[in-house]
């Protein structure tokens, strides 16, 4: 019988008959969907499930039980959420496309209309398209299904449903596959279910992982926990009925809930604030829940009256909501037994929102119709991640840019007309400025925080008015990638550098490619056209500039390239020619190596590095006898007589420990002219202090002129350059 044949089975049997061939796993899917779902959707589910289980048939998980135990499995969870039919249909398919002959996109979209199809093929990992690494594979599934779900979000809701399963049964899998699922649920997966406000999903992921990565430390905090519970169980019984009973009195009708902190939680929390177990006091927590927005400010007012908050840790989230839409308020009381007791105070549609996030009042949400706090939210986020990948270079590097705006801590800043933004902690000027709009960034000259003019690079905190100043000449620069926090800024800066380091490549290129074609005695102006034609052919290249752009990159050896362009490569090589010279326009494809920081003036080596191109070492840096022995990726390279720029390097200066030190050596330093970038104390006691200051210099005569300027000052001991 085919999947259309079970259908129509299916479909004409009698609800009785067709229920006695449903297996148990089944009928408890089903009684779940007939508590909110009308007759014929709840049979399109099981139609799902009559093609499913057909396309799996034969199928085992690694526990031994039949495969289609984990569709259904997935489906129940999505009904939990009480999500619409489709998506239903979509879990319990999910895995068809991916793992069963026969089963297309085009054979689901028959049986099932375009909406399932997508949702199935959005979650379908691409097993079947070759990579160049386990790496590349895992960035363009997620990147696809990261696409998929900007066009639905159902898509990450499956997805998230399935993971979820996985880890519940994650001890059928071998130890190493346990480590590197789990992590992966930590990293990506939970910070997606925390972004898309679904807490309650996101802990138990996170419980999960913990457990499966760290065994025993979950279990010594769990036990922890478990003898506090027993200690004082009466005290927080007590601390429940008072407030109860107090809320009650002010005529507010509220329910007040106990919970424990989570093993996980906990461990993060003693991780973060680098504290045992006995030093975490706030392990207990209660939510109270009202009908009403002004009933939480009331009952706020009632919880501190009763007992005294803790000073700094009061926070308003229902006036400014999270960046994935909860709202609450939080504080933190000390109980009667002196122990801290955090309070979240909310209403039961928050708390919903809280527990389930975009998943909660579901019906499927169009553009047309409202939705929740969460909803919107992820829809705007959802849009960013689609501008992201536009200008993304690669699935790794969207990968990337996606993981850094999923930590969950953000600060939240005000622009001169009162909107609210939200940006990831350490945020600084510049992301704010990208926040705004890409133009705004792309044109960003300065910052006016709180009406106060500071750099670009100013680290920003919840409360502030920040104001752009901007100027049509300004451009991004490079260095700006090193202080920007958020995905949004990194992908444009890196989009308008490429755009500009493509010339630059190509220059370089050009000049490397030349000169080691000079050293086997030919020369790029010399070469047949059509050996050069059927070289680019032959490695699917397009045109020249793509060869030399690569060259500059590290893609390919200069060295190499020329023997494989120049026909005569039984010849023997002429004499070595110039160095590549370097001008100090060419940063954006050229790095200056951190390990010496050489400067205009030292004795230079160029070697290729994949994805960083041509890195400039001093000849004398210890890391260049590692690199000799790939004289491949050596390059000769040489100073221009007129270098432009300033290069970075550091100093170790031995001072006396004595107050406005610090001042004295950087007031000597900014006399010549010399931008300070880092100050660092490497030793200090009670009679000196060695400094490390990372400055720029145009070339050695001015880092020479620095020096000694700060030896002249009478708190400096020695001054010596760090250069490897």
């Amino acid at each position: 019988m085919n999947a259309a044949s079970a259908l129509a089975t299916a479909d004409t049997a009698p609800q009785s008959a067709a229920a006695d061939l449903l297996p148990h796993y089944m009928l408890d899917l089903r009684q779940m969907l007939e508590s909110y779902m009308t007759p014929e959707q709840v049979r399109q589910v099981e139609r799902a499930f009559v093609v499913g289980e057909r396309a799996h048939r034969g199928q085992t998980r690694k526990s031994g039980e039949p495969y289609i135990t984990h569709p259904v499995a997935v489906a129940r969870i999505l009904a939990e959420m009480h999500l619409d039919a489709e998506t239903l249909q979509a879990g319990i398919l999910h895995d068809t496309i991916e793992d069963c002959e026969g089963v297309t996109k085009d054979s689901l979209r028959g049986d099932f209309g375009d909406n399932v199809a997508d949702l199935v093929d959005g979650v379908t990992k691409l097993d079947k398209v070759q990579f160049a690494s386990r790496e590349a594979a895992t960035a363009e599934s997620f990147r696809k299904m990261l696409l998929a779900m900007a066009r639905d979000l159902r898509v990450m809701l499956i997805k998230l449903a399935d993971r979820l399963h996985n880890m519940r049964t994650l001890e059928a899998q071998s130890g190493a596959s346990q480590r590197r699922i789990a992590r992966e649920t930590l990293e990506v997966y939970a910070p997606i279910a925390q972004r898309l406000g679904m807490n309650k999903l996101k802990s138990e992921l996170q419980e999960l992982s913990f457990k499966a990565l760290y065994p025993h430390r979950h279990a010594v905090i769990a036990a922890r926990i478990k003898s506090m519970i027993g200690n004082r169980r009466e005290i927080m019984s007590k601390i429940e009925a008072a407030l109860s009973a107090r809320l009650k009195e002010d005529g507010l009708h509220a329910r007040v809930v106990g919970r424990v902190k989570s093993p996980y939680s906990i461990y993060r929390k003693m991780l973060g604030d680098r504290k045992t177990f006995a030093e975490v006091m706030d392990v207990y927590g209660v939510r109270i829940i009202v009908s009403k927005v002004s009933q939480c400010y009331q009952a706020l007012g009632t919880a501190h009256a009763m007992y005294k908050p803790l000073d700094n840790r009061f926070k308003d989230y229902i006036a400014i909501p999270k960046a994935n839409g909860y709202q609450s308020l939080h504080t933190v009381l000390f109980g009667p037994a002196g122990a801290p007791i955090e309070v979240q105070i909310r209403t039961d549609d928050m708390d919903v929102v809280a527990e389930r996030g975009v998943a909660a009042h579901w019906i499927y949400k169009t553009e047309s119709t409202p939705a929740n706090n969460a909803q919107m939210r992820a829809r705007e986020w959802l849009q960013g991640l689609l501008d992201s990948q536009r200008q993304a270079g690669s699935s790794i590097e969207f990968l990337e840019a996606v993981k850094v705006d999923l930590f969950p801590d953000e600060v939240y800043l005000f622009t001169p007309k009162g909107r609210i933004l939200a940006l990831p902690r350490n945020a600084c000027a510049i992301d704010f400025a990208y926040a705004v709009h890409t133009n705004v960034g792309d044109h960003a000259v300065a910052a006016r925080v709180d009406r106060q003019l500071k750099p670009l690079r100013t680290r920003l905190v919840s409360g502030q008015t920040v104001e752009i100043v901007t100027a049509p000449s300004a451009a991004p620069q490079p260095q700006w990638l090193e202080f920007v926090v958020s995905s949004k800024a990194r992908t444009a800066i890196r989009h308008y550098l490429k755009q500009l380091q493509h010339e630059d490549a190509i220059a370089l290129g050009h000049r490397m490619l030349g000169r080691a074609l000079a050293d086997i005695g030919g020369g790029l102006d010399a070469l047949p056209e059509d050996a050069l034609r059927r070289y680019l052919d032959e490695n699917r290249l397009r045109r020249l500039e793509e060869l030399l752009s690569d060259i500059a990159l590290g893609a390919r050896m200069p060295a190499l390239v020329a023997r494989q362009l120049w026909a005569n490569e039984g010849q023997s090589a002429a004499a070595p020619r110039d160095a590549v010279r370097i001008s100090g326009t060419e940063r954006g494809v050229m790095t200056f190596a951190h390990c010496c920081h050489p400067i205009p003036g030292d004795p230079i080596i160029g070697f290729l590095s994949a994805g960083k191109g041509l890195v400039v070492h001093q000849t004398t840096c210890p890391n260049v006898v590692e690199m000799r022995k790939q004289p491949d990726r050596i390059v000769r390279v040489d100073w221009e007589p007129e270098v432009q720029g300033d290069f970075r390097t550091q100093l170790k200066i031995e001072v006396a420990n004595r107050p406005g030190v610090l001042a004295t050596v950087a007031a000597a330093i900014a006399e010549t002219n010399s931008n300070i970038e880092n100050v660092e104390y490497l030793e200090r006691d009670s009679i000196s202090a060695s400094l490390l200051f990372t400055i720029e210099v145009r070339h050695r005569e001015h880092l020479n002129d620095v020096m000694r300027r700060i030896r002249r000052s009478d708190v400096v001991q020695t001054v010596q350059r760090q250069s490897g």
